[in-house]
């Protein structure tokens, strides 16, 4: 699967949380990756994640995938749905560092 830049940079974003959660204990990994995408991602991130999990193959890591089942899914009765099919690419680069 090739992605774009917005994609590319989101599957990395995923996969650098889940590195970190790797250095927890086995039983926290999964959780404490779905809890930091719930707290810091805004509903367009985790919609367009949602997209590349459906997909398939956009290169998440193992952690990644298994926390999708307990990720929010934007739009849920406990969200607002969201109405912009947008990402800004600028969103993704405030606060983040390679």
């Amino acid at each position: 699967m090739s992605l774009d830049n917005t994609n590319a940079k989101l599957v990395r974003m995923a996969n650098q949380i889940a590195t970190f959660f790797k250095s927890q204990p086995e039983a926290e990994r999964i959780h404490g990756v779905a809890m930091h995408i719930n707290k810091f991602w805004e509903p367009r991130m985790r919609k367009a994640f949602f997209e590349l999990v459906e997909q398939g193959d956009a290169g998440f890591d193992p952690i990644v995938i298994a926390a999708a089942d307990i990720i929010k899914r934007p739009g849920s009765p406990s969200q607002p749905s969201e109405t912009s099919e947008h990402i800004d690419p600028a969103m993704l680069e405030a606060g983040f560092s390679d």
